[in-house]
């Protein structure tokens, strides 16, 4: 195809306007909005702070701002813990569901996600024709959740973004034997008086929450990882690896594959109207 043929094919999908979805999760809300080629016209996260319906309100103007000025919007489908309070949803799906649409759009075949949220995790697990067979999610505590590596960040004074670069210095991981965040963070103090590498504890958080997924499910198929926490720490995923011994994916902006999966399905309900 030729690049005029493209430019007029991408114009001719915006003329029938953009899909948007917008997963708004306790901590962070992210929006995707695609056309109906499929395209990611524009991403957007924000803290979804304590107003999720002004948040995702702001998300969306945001991104048709960047989309451009003449984008309009065709429908919206909202997901996560507060899919709910968004106002100009046209319908509202689980996250569960979102997160298998979106994974399936780039690996179309048998897989088991692995979201690792700010407040939960989850395995999801799809056939080859991307129907959900089985999912299990975390919500007891806050281990093996970014907000765990958020309280381990704090405890050892680093920043959030500082963690991945501090967890590559290093081929050795310290075994923090607590999944529990208060007891670990006792732990760590413990290993600081030793004067262990702050390097390597940070691996061994890293490590904790893996082994907190890794006892969730079997894994036994191919392992796709999603969510924030992977997102700001691709590390996760190669020490991920390891630990299962096969080669784990990450797909394209692995924070937003909720907000993919439900724009994805805005643009199918569109269609089947």
């Amino acid at each position: 195809m030729t690049q005029k043929k493209k430019n007029d094919s991408k114009s001719a999908s915006s003329d029938r306007g953009l899909y948007c979805g917008v997963d708004v999760g306790a901590s962070a809300t992210k929006l995707t909005l695609i056309d109906a080629a499929k395209e990611i016209r524009a991403m957007v996260v924000r803290p979804s702070g304590v107003d999720y319906a002004a948040t995702a309100k702001e998300c969306l103007a945001q991104a048709l701002s960047e989309a451009g000025n003449a984008s309009k919007l065709a429908r919206s489908v909202s997901t996560g813990y507060g899919r709910h309070n968004v106002k100009y949803a046209d319908a509202s799906l689980t996250e569960i569901h979102c997160h298998g649409i979106g994974c399936y759009h780039y690996i179309p075949h048998s897989i088991s996600i692995v979201d690792i949220g700010g407040q939960d995790n989850k395995v999801i697990r799809l056939d080859d024709t991307g129907q959900r067979i089985d999912f299990k999610m975390n919500r007891k505590c806050a281990a093996g959740t970014g907000a765990f590596i958020e309280e381990i960040a704090l405890r050892l004074g680093v920043k959030i973004d500082e963690m991945d670069p501090l967890a590559r210095r290093t081929d050795h991981t310290v075994r923090l034997s607590s999944f529990c965040t208060v007891f670990a963070k006792t732990e760590i103090l413990a290993h600081l008086r030793r004067g262990v590498d702050v390097a390597e504890i940070v691996r061994g958080a890293f490590m904790s929450v893996i082994q907190r997924v890794v006892e969730m499910d079997p894994l036994d198929t191919e392992v796709v990882l999603t969510g924030g926490v992977v997102a700001y720490n691709p590390i996760i995923a190669e020490i991920f690896s390891e630990k299962i011994g096969r080669r784990v994916e990450v797909p394209p902006h692995p924070q937003f594959t909720g907000a993919l999966g439900a724009a994805l399905i805005a643009l199918q309900q569109s269609t089947n109207e």
